[in-house]
């Protein structure tokens, strides 16, 4: 890659944002290019790339976008919000940040709601997974089918073997050959799948990152609320319309 290439991609995602607007950028685990800044980057390429991401974000060439009632949105998904940089997270940019925790029971049943056999008891399964993430839960699924696939495989491998022999035999004996049908089974995923692949689970958010990351959106939501008891000396008898009495709970990002 060409020295400033990288900057140029930032350029070019923007200007095409521009020119397609009104559009939602989506930014996928943000945290892998704009970790904060520190002196030990080799070449500096990693802090070009935060201050062309700065720029567009709030600087000249971006005044039509957060004009018009902000046509241009950037949207992002990060995975560790500690280590990004504070000048992203400031008032102004990616001010409106959102803490989606790890699935809760319903959720976590939802995930899991796919076709598998009758005697799959999934309100247990959801139980039985407090703590582990969508991917973690994903791979107990992909799991599931890995183990009845290659089951399946063995089945229909003696099942043709089977099949052969039993037209070997009538050969031999001199018997018409009819044409058989065609071994096609239907599987489905019974309890003994996920029985088995329960013992390869595993979680990859431990206990100690959930309390940092709760203990994160909490701070982000003690600054956030500096100016909860601001008000205008006087009397205000009337209230502007569109202003909800006691507070906006739809805005309530971290509750």
């Amino acid at each position: 890659m060409w020295f400033g290439e990288s900057e140029a991609n930032v350029r070019d995602v923007f200007d095409k944002a521009r020119a397609a607007a009104p559009c939602v950028l989506f930014f996928d685990e943000l945290d892998s290019i704009a970790k904060a800044r520190t002196a030990g980057d080799a070449g500096g390429a990693a802090d070009r790339v935060i201050n062309q991401i700065l720029t567009e974000m709030d600087g000249r060439r971006t005044t039509l976008i957060y004009r018009e009632i902000k046509k241009h949105l950037a949207h992002n998904i990060v995975c560790r919000p500690d280590i990004i940089d504070s000048a992203i997270l400031r008032p102004g940019r990616l001010d409106q940040l959102i803490y989606i925790p790890l699935p809760d029971e319903a959720s976590r049943l939802q995930i899991f709601k796919t076709p598998v056999a009758k005697d799959v008891d999934m309100t247990f399964l959801s139980k039985s997974t407090v703590g582990f993430s969508g991917a973690d839960l994903t791979e107990i699924c992909q799991r599931c089918v890995y183990i009845l696939s290659l089951g399946s495989l063995v089945e229909l491998f003696c099942e043709e073997i089977k099949i052969e022999k039993d037209r070997q035999e009538r050969r031999a004996r001199g018997e018409e050959l009819m044409e058989d049908e065609a071994y096609d089974p239907v599987p489905e995923i019974t309890r003994a799948h996920f029985e088995e692949a329960m013992k390869f689970a595993r979680r990859s958010v431990s206990d100690n990152d959930i309390r940092k990351y709760e203990m994160f959106a909490q701070t982000l939501q003690q600054q956030r609320g500096f100016g909860n008891n601001f008000k205008f000396p006087g009397e205000q008898p009337n209230q502007p319309s569109g202003v909800p009495v006691g507070g906006n709970d739809d805005d309530d990002l971290y509750s």
